[in-house]
């Protein structure tokens, strides 16, 4: 009950970016003023957090507010995607310190690839010039479906011949660091809800569009991750959503030549920022492509907000980042006119404000989450 009740206070410090006194402590979250007195003097010893200024009420004395210290601790973030390897380092409050990307290898070399994610978060730990005492752990972001229990990703559509594959437990003993697993999509709205653009909602839905797509679901402030860990595949939609299969209609349209043909993930970006170039510049064809797949996205998600009851839905992932003004002219409209997502609240439809790394930061957010954040599962018993 300590150790929850401790992460009540950080949590309620962490969500409140100008601070807050004891008291106000006291008021948000019910503890008495002397658990949150003993609980606020042992942060401070930590040096977890700190006194930061004085609020003045008017009346008796200024209040002393507190903050979070953000390089008291970090965490890594590693986001295997079948076209790039992302690693990214954060501070306690998910802003990110250092960052590495590489093209994602094919051939299947499972084991290489993970020596060299190994290597690269070595290697990000080291020029940070941060103590490895203050790196809480690592957190991994991998396309489903996964095997969270056993921490394996489960034969991942793109990635072929990573079959069956021990990666949580591999990446732990090359890296030295304690590990976690979660599919790429989960990570993500762990992410906005610790450092982006959806810190103050406690039920929203987070698309991700990249490679591959798929949502990451929160509902009363906890994210959902099914029995599995493989909440959030959107099946068909999922698929019809992908950067292969929309540069693939291009080609196949004669809107894009044969030289933007798919024969590798990674090659499918080049296609999607030049069909983005001849939708901006008036082509029709190109534009209806976008029109499409914006269509059946919309409906995909004012689907999913209408059943969880969501207040906020937040986009992100690489192809989004290149489509979004496009994407969002059609998606918020069709959002705004849903007889259900927004019958009895409104709905916020938000890009994420942590650019095409999201996953990855993501990642490192999973460990910052399990680390400080309330989890209510830690009082139950057995």
């Amino acid at each position: 009950m300590g150790d929850f009740n401790e992460s009540v206070i950080l949590d309620a410090i962490r969500r409140h970016p100008a601070g807050l006194s004891r008291v106000e402590l006291a008021k948000a979250t019910g503890l008495s003023a002397q658990t949150v007195s003993n609980i606020t003097r042992r942060l401070i010893d930590q040096g977890v957090a700190r006194e930061s200024g004085k609020q003045n009420t008017g009346s008796g004395k200024p209040r002393t507010l507190l903050e979070i210290v953000p390089t008291c601790r970090y965490a890594v973030g590693v986001h295997l995607d079948p076209a790039v390897i992302t690693c990214v380092m954060v501070d306690l409050l998910g802003t990110v310190v250092g960052h590495r990307s590489r093209r994602t290898p094919s051939g299947g070399d499972t084991d290489g690839t993970v020596a060299d994610m190994a290597a690269s978060v070595r290697s990000l730990v080291a020029e940070s010039g941060v103590d490895a005492e203050r790196v809480l752990g690592l957190g991994i972001a991998a396309p489903g479906p996964i095997d969270a229990s056993a921490g394996w990703v489960v034969d991942p559509p793109e990635l072929p011949g990573w079959g069956r594959y021990p990666l949580r437990e591999r990446l732990s003993e090359a890296t030295g660091l304690p590990a976690l697993l979660d599919k790429d999509v989960t990570a993500s709205v762990v992410a906005e809800r610790w450092a982006g653009a959806a810190t103050e909602s406690r039920n929203l839905l987070f698309f991700y569009l990249g490679t591959g797509s798929g949502m990451g679901l929160v509902v009363d402030d906890t994210v959902l991750r099914g029995v599995s860990g493989n909440a959030g595949e959107v099946g068909g939609l999922g698929a019809a959503c992908s950067t292969r299969t929309l540069v693939d209609e291009a080609v196949a349209l004669g809107v894009l030549g044969g030289e933007y043909t798919v024969l590798d993930p990674a090659d499918a970006q080049r296609g999607l920022e030049r069909l983005a170039l001849l939708a901006a510049e008036g082509d029709a064809q190109a534009d209806g492509i976008i029109e499409r797949l914006a269509i059946r996205i919309g409906r995909g998600v004012c689907a999913a907000g209408t059943l969880l009851d969501v207040d906020t839905i937040v986009f992100g992932g690489p192809t989004w980042l290149v489509l979004a003004p496009r994407l969002l002219a059609t998606i918020e409209p069709m959002v705004a006119r849903s007889p259900f997502v927004r019958a009895t609240h409104p709905t916020a439809v938000l890009s994420t404000t942590l650019g095409e790394n999201v996953a990855a930061v993501g990642a490192a957010s999973l460990v910052l989450d399990q680390a400080l954040s309330a989890q209510p599962r830690s009082l139950l018993l057995g």
